[in-house]
This record gives C-alpha cells, structure tokens and sequence, in this order.
C-alpha cells in the first residue's frame, strides 16, 4: 500500500479529506531531520508503542571487529544506532492465522 492510498483508506474511515488525511500520515511518519512524530522520539531514544500493533524504537549496536572482504584485513566497525520495529500480539496473531 502506498502512502496515498493509505491516505484515501484513512479519509474513507474517519470522514476527513484526503488532504487531511495525508497530513496526519506525514505528521507521524515523516523521517526528515526534525519531522515526523514517530522519528522525532526515535532520535531521543525512545521507543514509540501502539497497542496490539507494535513498537518502534531504537537500540546502539556496539563497535565490533569485522573483515574487509575486497582485501581480507581486520577493520574496526564504529558503534551506531539503528531501528527496530517488534510486533504486537494482536497484529502477530491475525497475520499468522
């Protein structure tokens, strides 16, 4: 589904226009520096939950040792931060059934 569909879908439930619609989605998901409701808690560090959807957060994953593959020597991967999404129960449940 893309975005604008979503948006239509979104419209069609809540009786709001698809503009409407479309700023909402964007509010919470836009992933631009500085936008985007669910981003902007990630940035924090903190985690985003809808009940029986799922959360979003994010995690440091430490500096390790890894291989160059071209050449085969040892080369230093830095500490970063990443996203995890885990799913809730209630959207697990349905998907899988």
């Amino acid at each position: 589904m893309t975005k604008k569909e979503m948006a239509a879908k979104l419209a069609k439930k809540t009786g709001l226009s698809v503009a409407k619609a479309n700023e909402v989605i964007t509010a919470l998901f836009d992933a631009t520096p500085g936008n985007g409701i669910i981003a902007v808690e990630l940035d924090g560090g903190g985690k985003v939950t809808v009940p029986g959807f799922g959360t979003f957060g994010s995690r440091k994953r430490a500096a390790r040792t890894g291989t160059n593959p071209s050449n085969g020597k040892k080369i230093t991967i830095p500490e970063r931060n990443y996203v995890f999404f885990r799913v809730g129960k209630t959207l697990k449940e349905r998907v899988e059934t």
